[in-house]
């Protein structure tokens, strides 16, 4: 496979963890990093082991040295910045969550589609051998017919100036955290929600700092899910069966990457210790793959479903109604 060069659009701290990934991989190759301040960018590059800077998005979206743009701006930039970078003729992997707006992921895809080129929602966990091993117990029938999924993710964000506390750049909990949550209960079912219902607490200077939801799946499926930055460090998936409960203590950053499987009857617990991978080179493996013409497991539908799911929560927690 021949290895993609990527530029980092932005110095932001998960772009360090994207190109510690790409050295994990043949896939991939972190060449280049964009920030607004030259200094910066070339601070970085140094940093992560990039070869070149710029000293503007606009300059790493020229490079013709590069094939593919990771984007992890700011909520509020994702889907202007991918589609520049598009419309530039690079792939983009964008962080989670792509927007907030079906419209704005909307747009964004159709940019992909008449550019030719790959763009990609960045949920690294499904990418790993532990989400794998997740559905193939599911699969399998180890817990029987689903019931319900319980999900959390969480810790204390106490700066009231990170990018993650400010409305104006689509901050919130429920962006920055609980996307993982939906996004999990959305893999365990294989399926879209019928509707759903959340609450908020707000903080910051106007964003969600706690959000809590409950999603209907068709089956009579309940998944619920907790997300905060007021709350200690916290982050678990659960599915719930007729016969037994399958539980993930670290899904979404798979550092530790066990699987509790516990059947209806047993007195015991069943520890399924799967292979620990970068989670990062292993989305950059499936870009790559996807990039050279295999067709992608998740793309255009699903960051729409994903951006829909996250509209319809905020507009209930802000009308007290159940869209």
């Amino acid at each position: 496979m021949t290895a993609l060069r990527w530029g980092l659009l932005s110095t932001a701290r998960i772009g360090g963890a994207l190109a510690h990934g790409a050295r994990a991989t043949d896939a991939a190759e972190v060449v280049s990093v964009a920030s607004r301040d030259e200094g910066r960018a070339r601070a970085h590059a140094a940093l992560i082991g990039a070869s070149r800077w710029h000293g503007s998005y606009e300059a790493l979206l020229a490079d013709p040295e590069l094939d593919a743009v990771y984007n992890p701006l700011p909520n509020s930039m994702h889907a202007e910045w991918s589609i520049k970078a598009l419309q530039a003729g690079k792939h983009v992997l964008c962080e989670k969550p792509l927007g907030r707006r079906v419209a704005d992921v909307e747009e964004a895809f159709d940019a992909a589609d008449a550019s030719g080129r790959v763009l990609a929602e960045g949920f690294m966990w499904r990418h790993t051998p532990q989400a794998a091993k997740l559905r193939e117990l599911l699969d399998s029938g180890a817990i029987g017919t689903l019931r319900s999924i319980r999900a959390g993710f969480s810790f204390p964000l106490t700066d009231q100036q990170d990018i993650r506390m400010l409305r104006a750049l689509d901050g919130g909990s429920l962006m920055d955290l609980g996307c993982y949550c939906v996004s999990g209960a959305r893999f365990i079912t294989g399926a879209e929600p019928e509707r759903v219902h959340g609450e908020q607490v707000i903080g910051g200077d106007g964003v969600d700092v706690a959000f809590a939801a409950t999603l209907r799946f068709p089956g009579d499926v309940l998944a619920q899910f907790e997300c905060s930055f007021q709350a200690a460090r916290r982050h678990d998936l659960e599915a719930v069966g007729e016969e037994g409960v399958i539980r993930l203590s670290d899904p979404w950053h798979g550092r530790e990457p066990v699987i509790e499987l516990r059947r209806d009857g047993d007195d015991g617990v069943e520890r399924i210790e799967v292979e620990a991978v970068d989670a990062y080179a292993a989305e950059l493996e499936e870009f790559a793959r996807v990039a050279a013409g295999s067709p992608p497991r998740w793309g255009r539908e699903d960051a729409l479903a994903q951006a829909a799911i996250i509209q319809a929560l905020y507009a209930s927690a802000e009308a007290g109604e159940t869209p």
